[in-house]
Order: C-alpha cells, then sequence, then structure tokens
C-alpha cells in the first residue's frame, strides 16, 4: 500500500507546490488504498483547485506523487469529478491553445493537444468509470494527466516562448530557491 504512506494525515497544511519543486518531475505511483484519507485527498484538493480558479488539479500539485487528479470546467459544484489511476485513449483531431498551469502561474504555452479523447479510470471508491470528453474537457484530463507522469507545460515551449516566459520562470526558480534556504535563528 505505498500510494497510503504518501498520502499527509492532515490535508490543512496542503497548498500548491509551485515550479520547479522536483515533485513536479516524478512519474506518480497507482493508489491502491480506496479510504477515507483518499477522499479527504481529493476533497482538500477540490477546495484548492476552486480557490486558485482552477479547472483541474493533480496530487502532484499539492506535492502529494500518486495517480489522482480533480477536475471541474463548469464550476458547478455538481461538476465536480475525481479520477484515480487514469488512462487516456482514443485521442482524435487536434486543438492548439493556449494553456496555464496552477503551479506554474504567469506562463502561457502554446499546446496542441487531441481534440477528443477517452477517460478511463476509478472513483473514489475503486469503482471503474468511463467518459469520452471533447474539447475543454479533453484538453483538462490530458494536462492533468501529463502531471502524473511528470510533465509540464514548459517541456513543449519553443525557444521564442521560452524567451517570452523567461521573467516568471527566472522568479519562480529563485522564489523556489529561497524556501529552501534554511532559516537562520536568532539569538
Amino acid at each position: 500500500m505505498a500510494s497510503l504512506s504518501l498520502i499527509p494525515a492532515t490535508m490543512d497544511k496542503l497548498s500548491i507546490v509551485f515550479y520547479p519543486d522536483p515533485v513536479l518531475r516524478k512519474k506518480c505511483r497507482p493508489v491502491e488504498s480506496f479510504d477515507g484519507r483518499l477522499q479527504d485527498l481529493a476533497a482538500r484538493m477540490l477546495e484548492i483547485m476552486k480557490a486558485s480558479k482552477g479547472v483541474g488539479l493533480a496530487a502532484p500539485q499539492v506535492g502529494v506523487p500518486i495517480r489522482l487528479f480533480v477536475y471541474n470546467v463548469t464550476g458547478e459544484p455538481a461538476d465536480d469529478r475525481v479520477c484515480v489511476n487514469p488512462v487516456l485513449s482514443d485521442p482524435q483531431g487536434a486543438s492548439e491553445m493556449d494553456e496555464g498551469c496552477l503551479s506554474i502561474p504567469g506562463v502561457d504555452v502554446p499546446m496542441r493537444r487531441a481534440a477528443g479523447i477517452t477517460l478511463q479510470g476509478l472513483d473514489l471508491h475503486g469503482r471503474p468509470f468511463e467518459t469520452r470528453a471533447a474539447e475543454l474537457l479533453a484538453r483538462v484530463l490530458q494536462h492533468e494527466n501529463d502531471h502524473l507522469n511528470g510533465r509540464l507545460i514548459i517541456d513543449n515551449m519553443s525557444e521564442a516562448v521560452r524567451l517570452e516566459n523567461r521573467r516568471a520562470l527566472k522568479q519562480l526558480e529563485d522564489d523556489y530557491k529561497a524556501r529552501q534556504r534554511p532559516r537562520r535563528k536568532r539569538g
């Protein structure tokens, strides 16, 4: 039950992890245990996603390297969804659009993705489901699934787009380094 040990005991300290935190580059482990902690994690992730005005959020984006993401493209509470151990298949068509990411604020990247995709996964009780998605929903599912494989939108940047975003990326890198420095105690 390796995935259970990766879920924090309390959810109150969970927050969005920002680039270049290494957890964003990890290939996430499958979820093997479906219990209250998994449900608590998904509920907290939905809260964080909504507070951040996002449409999707993957577990590694809150520092938990397991194969789970949440999404809601309408903003209606009844449309909150959770997918565990997702598998995407049957891509159809193509669409290009600028994408942002809650873990890489201030950076937008033109991304070419399948316009339609099939999602198979498990719900929070381990029950299988399948859905066919198009347009924005298909894009969100592909974006969040990329996170579970350690891929980020910046991996697809052209040199011109990288130059346009270099300040924002540098600032994120500097902020990350500053958070990693040990704080000296005053005495």
